[in-house]
């Protein structure tokens, strides 16, 4: 693979996807192979803060009682409740004080799978110039398949680091990386 550093360039920016407690195993949404994705992003994020690319990072924030929750009809165990460890982000993804947060899955009325979803992130994205994403995290065959396929309805150009992220499902995460080639994403190691 080649070294983040040296793929990274002005307008470029880095998206950590829902790198949270709960997507890891112990937790209560664990995403098989999670573990191995941490020291892959945090190899992107000293490249990043080496080449001054700015780092954002979603996370889900649900409110208690989430129609995303199977006790409200939803397909999730309850997961990533506000201000609850399970929400907060992995204790080793070494995110610097400066990434810009995406908070998203707070509406009650439906849920964000993607960190363009009513956020606003379209919008810092182009204050900060950035044309280009370099994307990873959890889960490939859900949120990060959301917001890649939305990063390009925005017209950005996407790279998908695929040794930052895992699947779900796996059968379903081959779909997912059908779904974002057809899109116009570029997957790093292919």
């Amino acid at each position: 693979m080649s070294q983040p550093k040296t793929l990274l360039k002005d307008h470029h920016g880095l998206l950590i996807v829902d790198v949270q407690n709960d997507f890891f195993p112990g937790w209560e949404l664990p995403v098989e192979g999670a573990d191995s994705i941490v020291a892959v992003l945090n190899k992107w994020i000293g490249a990043a803060q080496a080449r001054e690319i700015p780092i954002y990072s979603s996370r889900d924030w649900h409110p208690i009682r989430h129609l995303s929750f199977k006790d409200q009809g939803g397909l999730w165990p309850v997961h990533c409740l506000q201000d609850s460890p399970g929400a907060w982000f992995h204790p080793g993804l070494n995110l610097p004080e400066d990434t810009v947060k995406i908070t998203k899955g707070v509406r009650f009325d439906q849920d964000q799978n993607s960190a363009f979803d009513q956020t606003g992130f379209a919008e810092q994205l182009s204050r900060d110039a950035v044309t280009h994403l370099w994307v990873g995290g959890l889960a490939l065959d859900v949120c990060v398949l959301a917001t890649v396929l939305d990063s390009r309805r925005e017209g950005l150009e996407v790279n998908l680091i695929r040794e930052a992220t895992k699947p779900v499902d796996a059968k379903e995460g081959e779909k997912a990386l059908q779904k974002m080639r057809e899109a116009g994403v570029l997957i790093l190691d292919e």
